[in-house]
């Protein structure tokens, strides 16, 4: 019997406003962040896990892991239902109180739901995805909270969708092992960067083989136009061109910004205006619906803010969104990740994950895969975000190539940070915050 013993955590941020790697137009410095979780065993191996930020900010969601510890320390992860284990972590009336179920107390339980996961796996001898898809219909349904969902989707429906999936599980598998699952790239977009790097990024994109790029917009009109046609010359009109407004926009502002790039023919449409804003999404994507050349809509997509699976469902619901965006680190961590791709199923939306940050791209294509595998059973209109940074701090790091994540064949969620890493960029007495001309951050 194996017992978690401690719950260590750390402050890790990559100095990345230095050179605007991130950029956009809400968030014009970010300097990319995890507050770090390591789940201590008495015998090994540990879990890793983490939740994502930008900077400020991520000593509060390190202090809110370590309010929550108490629920993770003796527990046994070879029996932990882990179902019940994140309920316990989401539930807890005094805590819950700060949300419920959103903010900096719903962030810490991910990082700490994460890592179970990640110890889980590691102790199954099996990467996350893999451990996920070889569960059966009925322990996957154990995982979710159904509470306030069943009036969209039943643990009854969520049943027989995953039973549907069931027998080409084996044949998904075997693709997924020798193609990969569909990336595109943000790393041409950022606001950031001159027009120069913009024009290099995009046709190397598409030389490494993606068939999607995005670039970041809302921060002046004129100049998004500029760089949207420099995007769509460099990479020809058969490659998708997404864009992102990180939030930027009032309903109004979305739909005119959108109409003056409709020419240049965008995919998506990402975060036109607040996450928590499900009918102002509505009514973009109604405005939107012809916009594009030959009246094809410009879609929309959002959710790497969306809170919990509560507005999820209701942007479902409402027919507000093209594309699902779950974060592997936004919401209530695997479990309710799990949720959200089974409501999207219901509802018949592709899944295009947030990634990028870091590790979010080395956590997320575990929750992809498992959707191919057992829950949506197709990669179409299905594309996994990539940003090309930051994975050398990872002992076991995302790979793409050909435009294709390849599946990860290490136990555990790809989570674990060296030691290295660790140190160096512990903030604010680690040596990249000491003395950073020194330091190098993976720089694109």
């Amino acid at each position: 019997m194996a017992v978690i013993v401690a719950v260590d955590t750390f402050d890790v941020r990559f100095p990345t406003s230095r050179e605007l790697d991130g950029s956009d137009a809400m968030n014009p410095d970010p300097d990319y962040s995890a507050a770090y979780v390591v789940l201590r065993t008495d015998e090994g191996p540990d879990g890793h896990g983490f939740t994502f930020t930008i900077g400020r900010g991520n000593d509060i969601c390190r202090v809110a892991i370590e309010v929550l510890a108490p629920f993770v320390v003796g527990v046994d992860p070879d029996a932990v239902d882990l179902g019940a284990f994140a309920r316990s972590l989401t539930h807890d009336s005094q805590l819950r109180w700060l949300g419920p179920e959103k903010g900096v107390v719903h962030l810490a339980a991910a990082a700490l739901i994460n890592a179970m996961w990640d110890l889980v796996a590691k102790r199954a001898g099996k990467p996350v995805w893999r451990y996920l898809a070889d569960l059966t219909p009925e322990q996957i349904v154990d995982l979710v909270d159904w509470r306030y969902l069943t009036d969209a989707l039943t643990p009854q429906e969520a049943l027989r969708i995953l039973r549907a999936a069931e027998p080409g599980r084996a044949g998904r598998i075997a693709t997924l092992q020798a193609r990969g699952y569909p990336a595109y790239t943000t790393s041409p977009g950022w606001l950031g960067y001159d027009d120069e790097k913009l024009v290099r990024l995009a046709k190397q994109a598409v030389a490494d083989g993606f068939t999607q790029i995005k670039l970041k917009v809302g921060a002046d009109l004129p100049d998004d136009v500029h760089r949207f046609r420099l995007a769509r010359e460099a990479v020809g009109p058969g490659i998708r061109i997404a864009v992102d407004a990180n939030q930027r926009w009032d309903v109004a502002v979305a739909v005119e910004w959108m109409t003056a790039l409709a020419p240049y023919d965008p995919w998506w449409i990402e975060e036109p205006t607040s996450p928590d804003d499900v009918l102002g999404h509505a009514a973009i994507r109604a405005a939107l619906a012809t916009a594009a050349p030959e009246g094809r809509p410009i879609r929309v997509a959002t959710g790497e803010h969306v809170q919990n699976r509560i507005v999820f469902k209701q942007l479902l619901q409402a027919g507000a969104v093209d594309f699902v965006q779950i974060d592997a680190c936004r919401v209530g961590g695997v479990n309710e990740n799990v949720a959200i791709l089974l409501l999207a199923a219901k509802y018949g939306v592709p899944v295009c994950p947030h990634a990028g940050g870091v590790g979010l791209c080395e956590l997320v294509q575990h929750l992809s895969m498992f959707d191919f595998v057992a829950v949506s059973g197709t990669t179409e209109n299905r594309v996994l975000e990539f940003v090309d940074h930051l994975h050398e701090h990872f002992l076991a790091p995302a790979i793409v190539r050909n435009g294709h994540y390849v599946a990860p064949t290490q136990p555990g969620f790809s989570a674990e940070m060296s030691q290295e890493s660790l140190a160096t960029y512990s903030y604010p007495d680690g040596p990249a915050w000491a003395s950073p001309a020194s330091i190098p951050t993976g720089r694109i």
